[in-house]
C-alpha cells in the first residue's frame, strides 16, 4: 500500500508542476522581457499568491454584499452569473482533482488551488473537509458560502480583493448609465474600480502561462499559451485573449471544449483529384485563423483527423494524422508535437486505387478536450489496483467526464471524379 500511495503521488506531483508554476509568472515575466507598466505592476500585487483572505466585510453592506458565493453575484449579475455556470471555470474542482487531494499534502495540493480555487477562504474550506493538518480552527465567517471551495474559479477571485471589487472599464452603454444613476445612498458594494488590466491578456497569463524557467520538455514551456499569443497574427492585430474568449464581456470562456468555437475557429479543406483511370490524390487541409495560439494549445487535447473512402462495399480508412503534443502519462516525455502555430496549417494526403463505381471521401475530425487525463487515470487505476475505494470512485468518474468531453465536427464529403485530371472539393469555413 505504500509502494502504491508512493507512485500516485509521484505521478499527480508531475502533473501538479504542470500547473504549479504559472501564478509565479507576473514577477517573472516583469523583470525578463515585459515592460513593469502600470498593468504589470498591478497583476504583480492582485494576483500576489497566497491570496490574502477578504477580512470583515464594511460594516455597511449587507449580507449580500458581502457574499463570495457567485450566486450572490448573479442577483445583480444575471447574464455573467448564467454565463459563468456554463463554463470551464465553474468546473475547475471536479472529481478529476479531488482524487489528487487524497494522496497529496496539503502544501502540494494547494499548489493546485492556486488556479482551480483561489481564494484563501476556498482553501480554508478544501482543508476542512479532507482533515488537513493546517486546516482552520474556528467556522467560516458569515460571507463565506458552505460550498464555495467547490464552485472552482469562482467571480470572486477574479473580482475581489478584500470586499473591493474590480473589474474593467464600462462601455459606451454603461458610461451613459453611470451618468444617469438611479436615485441612491450608495451603489452596492459600494461600486468598483475599473481596470484596464482586466482587458490584457497578461491577466489570462496569470494561470495560463509558465515562467521562462518553468516546467518544460525538451525545453518547450509545457504552458506557453501567452508567449503563443504574444507572438501571432492576432497580437499584431490588437486581439486579446478577451476578445475571442469573452466576446462582449461575456463570461464564457469557450475553447476546445465547445464544438461550435472551434468550428468557427478553423477552415477545413478536402480536394480529391483524379491523377489516373484508377487512382486518386486526396487532400485534406486544416488552417486556424480563428486561432490565436497554438492549436491545440496544451498538452490535453488531442485532435484526429482521418480521410476515409465510402462506397457500396462499406467504408474504409485511408488515411489518419493526429494534431496535438502528446507527452507520457508521467509528463517526463514528449512524444510528438503536430500542433497547428498562429498562422500555420496541417496538411493530410494520400494517394489511393478505387473501385469503379459510386465512391466518396469523407474527411472526419474528431476532438479529444480531456484525451491526456483519460490516459493518465486509467493508468493510475491500472499501476494502483489498492487504492482505496474513495479515490478509486472519484478516478473513475473522472473518467467518465473527461471521455464524455469528445466530440466530432461535421464531416467533410466529395464525390470522386471521374475524369482524369477532374477535382472535387469540399471547404468548411
Amino acid at each position: 500500500m505504500l509502494r502504491s500511495r508512493v507512485q500516485v503521488a509521484i505521478l499527480i506531483i508531475a502533473m501538479m508542476l504542470v500547473v504549479a508554476g504559472a501564478w509565479v509568472v507576473y514577477r517573472t515575466l516583469a523583470t525578463n522581457h515585459m515592460p513593469t507598466d502600470a498593468t504589470a505592476q498591478f497583476l504583480a500585487r492582485y494576483w500576489a499568491w497566497p491570496l490574502a483572505p477578504q477580512g470583515e466585510p464594511p460594516p455597511e453592506f449587507s449580507n449580500l454584499e458581502a457574499s463570495l458565493a457567485p450566486e450572490s453575484c448573479g442577483a445583480c449579475h444575471p447574464e455573467q452569473y448564467a454565463d459563468w455556470r456554463t463554463s470551464l471555470h465553474s468546473h475547475s474542482i471536479g472529481p478529476g482533482i479531488l482524487w489528487q487531494f487524497r494522496v497529496l499534502s496539503q502544501d502540494e495540493s494547494n499548489s493546485c488551488l492556486r488556479c482551480h480555487a483561489p481564494l484563501a477562504e476556498q482553501k480554508a474550506l478544501m482543508a476542512l473537509q479532507q482533515g488537513w493538518t493546517n486546516a482552520p480552527k474556528s467556522p467560516a465567517p458569515a460571507y463565506v458560502s458552505s460550498d464555495l471551495h467547490l464552485q472552482g474559479l469562482v467571480c470572486a477571485a477574479c473580482h475581489v480583493r478584500r470586499h473591493q471589487r474590480y473589474g474593467p472599464p464600462v462601455d459606451a452603454l454603461g458610461a451613459q448609465n453611470a451618468q444617469n444613476p438611479a436615485p441612491a445612498t450608495r451603489q452596492p458594494h459600494d461600486g468598483f474600480i475599473a481596470e484596464q488590466a482586466f482587458q490584457d491578456s497578461r491577466f489570462c497569463a496569470t494561470c495560463h502561462q509558465f515562467p521562462p524557467k518553468g516546467r518544460s520538455l525538451i525545453g518547450k514551456l509545457v504552458e506557453n499559451t501567452y508567449e503563443e499569443w504574444r507572438t501571432s497574427p492576432a497580437a499584431g492585430q490588437g486581439l486579446a485573449c478577451q476578445n475571442c474568449h469573452m466576446p462582449g464581456k461575456r463570461h464564457l470562456w469557450r475553447g476546445i471544449h465547445d464544438r461550435v468555437m472551434v468550428d468557427n475557429s478553423l477552415r477545413r479543406e478536402l480536394i480529391v483529384k483524379r491523377i489516373s483511370a484508377s487512382r486518386l490524390a486526396v487532400q485534406a487541409i486544416i488552417t486556424a485563423p480563428g486561432v490565436g495560439h497554438y492549436f491545440p494549445t496544451y498538452v490535453v487535447p488531442k485532435v484526429t483527423v482521418s480521410l476515409q473512402l465510402r462506397n457500396s462495399a462499406g467504408t474504409r480508412e485511408i488515411a489518419r494524422h493526429v494534431i496535438g503534443r502528446a507527452v507520457s502519462v508521467d509528463m517526463d516525455r514528449e512524444l510528438s508535437d503536430t500542433r497547428i502555430p498562429p498562422g500555420g496549417k496541417s496538411v493530410v494526403t494520400a494517394e489511393i486505387s478505387v473501385p469503379p463505381g459510386e465512391n466518396y471521401i469523407e474527411m472526419r475530425m474528431d476532438i479529444a478536450p480531456a484525451e491526456h487525463y483519460v490516459r493518465m487515470f486509467e493508468s493510475m487505476l491500472k499501476r494502483n489496483p489498492k487504492m482505496d475505494p474513495t479515490t478509486q470512485s472519484l478516478l473513475r468518474e473522472a473518467i467518465q467526464k473527461a471521455e464524455a468531453t469528445a466530440y466530432r465536427l461535421d464531416d467533410l464529403v466529395v464525390a470522386v471524379p471521374v475524369r482524369f485530371g477532374e477535382s472535387q472539393h469540399a471547404v468548411a469555413n
